[in-house]
């Protein structure tokens, strides 16, 4: 049997709201329904849900190669719209956690892998934004830590037309499973 968990990646307001830092725009807006509907389905299943969200100091480099974004403490560092009020609703929930990330890879520098030890994890199922850099690269961190990968297709978006290379590249990179 499958000790599975899903990672919700970014879905934060400067990532998915119009008015964000470095937006993915309409294309993570309309992910969150499917992603909404797959946290539901883990938390009735007792399966752990993570939210990892990029949190950086108003001075970090990482603004050196992109636009300010999910500065601590800041409106663009919210989980966005529907995802924040199932957030809140649930948080208190301990199969629901929040790992904030300094780098793309959620695994990098936070207590994910720790976690997902310690619950005997043994599969992700990965959602959120971007397809070609965060959730890439956090398949990749998975996959180093002997991770098995699932890649959800409608629950991932990002701002280039890189989407389906990526997931792609997961699938024959990482042996990621997609899915719809």
């Amino acid at each position: 049997m499958q000790h599975e968990a899903l990672l919700i990646i970014d879905m934060s307001n400067d990532f998915v709201d119009d008015r964000g830092g470095l937006t993915a725009g309409q294309p993570a807006q309309k992910i969150v329904p499917h992603i909404v509907n797959l946290a539901d389905r883990f938390l009735n299943e007792t399966k752990p849900i993570f939210f990892c969200m990029d949190a950086h100091e108003p001075n970090d480099p990482h603004f050196q190669l992109w636009p300010p974004h999910n500065v601590k403490g800041t409106w663009g560092a919210q989980i966005y719209g529907q995802l924040g009020e199932w957030f809140q609703t649930h948080e208190k929930d301990q199969n629901v956690m929040f790992i904030p990330k300094p780098e793309y890879d959620a695994f990098i520098r936070t207590n994910l892998d720790q976690q997902l030890k310690e619950r005997r994890i043994d599969t992700v199922h990965l959602t959120g934004v971007c397809t070609d850099i965060c959730d890439f690269l956090t398949a990749y961190g998975a996959y180093s830590r002997g991770y098995k990968t699932v890649a959800h297709r409608r629950g991932m978006a990002t701002f280039t037309n890189q989407h389906d290379v990526f997931l792609n590249h997961m699938r024959a990179i990482f042996k990621t499973k997609l899915t719809d």
